[in-house]
């Protein structure tokens, strides 16, 4: 396996906050999955986790090399814990295309926050053959 691409971003929460104040469901819909959903709004600190998720999302979409674009949903991209909580990504759609035409095997994920700011580090990894 070989690194393809990297991608950062840093979301803060304050933000994905007052977006999910001012739109509501609809805003939650558009991002997250239900699986997601279910998984962020659970926890005690929801916004941060929602911060965490957003930002993982645009993390993914810079290893993919390219913005939202032509049919590309938020929803493409779903992220959750696997059973020792390690966050694992899950394509979907056209990004599950723009993964397989970059020979994307994998994206490797690293979540981290605070109550002001969610960082996620993202690294696509494939066979180069």
């Amino acid at each position: 396996m070989f690194i393809i691409a990297h991608g950062v971003d840093l979301v803060r929460c304050e933000r994905i906050e007052r977006v999910w104040r001012e739109h509501g469901a609809r805003f939650l819909e558009r991002i997250y999955t239900p699986a997601e959903r279910e998984y962020c709004l659970g926890h005690r600190t929801a916004v941060v986790q929602l911060s965490g998720r957003f930002a993982a999302k645009e993390a993914v979409m810079k290893v993919l090399g390219t913005g939202w674009r032509g049919g590309m949903r938020w929803t493409d991209i779903e992220i959750l814990p696997d059973a020792l909580g390690r966050p694992v990504v899950r394509l979907h759609g056209e990004t599950l295309q723009m993964a397989n035409r970059a020979r994307i095997d994998q994206v490797l994920l690293s979540i981290s926050h605070t109550d002001e700011h969610a960082l996620a580090s993202a690294i696509g990894v494939g066979a180069l053959s």
